[in-house]
């Protein structure tokens, strides 16, 4: 089941356009070490960098590289006018939630997210990963739902993998109630 937030998010999406899904990326942690440096010789090697989604768990997806940059929320105006210093101006910036920027590394896209660490979108994010990676046999089905989505619109490979996350993490709150 979908929210109205991703219903509205998903009405924004492309839906004549056709996905790519790619296999796992074997250089994938190299990959991301090189913009983690990258990110952290400017904003100090205290910063926290975490490498998210499908490179990081080792499955098929859509060949680019996911990576975080968890802030407070009294820091994220100050990070993303740092971080826009390293990858230019954000192509979407929601405001104290999250920012995105777009850079590349040996030929990989990588979309750099600053997030605030109190969002709602980034509890998720951490909720959803870390239940994958205790629970193979999900993260096998997320992993086929990723391949079933080859070709199909953005719009719609949003849609499938947004509520394919939804029910895990419904399914993660009820283990936890119990």
């Amino acid at each position: 089941m979908l929210t109205p937030a991703q219903e509205t998010w998903l009405a924004y999406l492309n839906d004549t356009d056709s996905i790519e899904i790619h296999p796992a990326d074997p250089h994938a942690a190299e990959k991301f070490e090189k913009i983690k440096n990258r990110i952290q010789t400017t904003l100090g090697e205290q910063t926290v960098v975490e490498h998210c989604g499908s490179t990081n768990m080792g499955i098929s997806g859509q060949g680019e590289l996911d990576v975080y940059i968890p802030v407070r929320p009294e820091q994220f105006d100050q990070i993303v006018d740092k971080v826009a210093q390293i990858f230019e101006k954000p192509g979407s910036r929601y405001p104290l939630e999250r920012a995105r920027f777009v850079t590349h590394v040996d030929g990989t896209k990588v979309e750099v997210f600053v997030i605030n660490q109190q969002s709602q979108g980034w509890i998720d994010c951490c909720r959803f990963e870390s239940y994958l990676k205790t629970h193979h046999e999900t993260l096998e089905a997320y992993r086929m739902l990723k391949e079933a989505g080859r070709g199909l619109s953005t719009q719609k490979y949003y849609r499938k993998k947004t509520a394919f996350i939804n029910e895990i993490l419904d399914r993660e709150s009820a283990i936890e109630k119990e």
